[in-house]
Parts: structure tokens; sequence; C-alpha cells
């Protein structure tokens, strides 16, 4: 037996509008996450394994 195709929803006006404005709010308030503790930390583990 055949499953339906299920229709893909789609933002429309106002519902749109918002969400591409939220987007453009969360990108530019994204940044980058700082892992140089987590660097210097694998660093000294593979120095004293002495890899």
């Amino acid at each position: 037996m055949a499953i339906a195709i299920k229709s893909i929803p789609v933002l429309k006006s106002k519902a749109a509008a918002q969400f591409t404005s939220k987007i453009a709010d969360n990108t530019a308030k994204k940044s980058s996450i700082d892992f140089s503790k987590e660097s210097d930390m694998a660093a000294r583990i593979l120095a004293k394994a002495k890899l």
C-alpha cells in the first residue's frame, strides 16, 4: 500500500517576513567559539604522550 505524500508547508506574508527578520537578527548575533583552552589541553596531553 502506498503512503500519501504530504505537502510542504509554506510561510506567507506576515509569517514569512517575521521569519526572515529573525534569520537576519540571529545571523548578526552569532559569535565564534573560543577553543584555545581545549587546544592547549590537547597539546599538553600529546606532549605528555610523546607523539
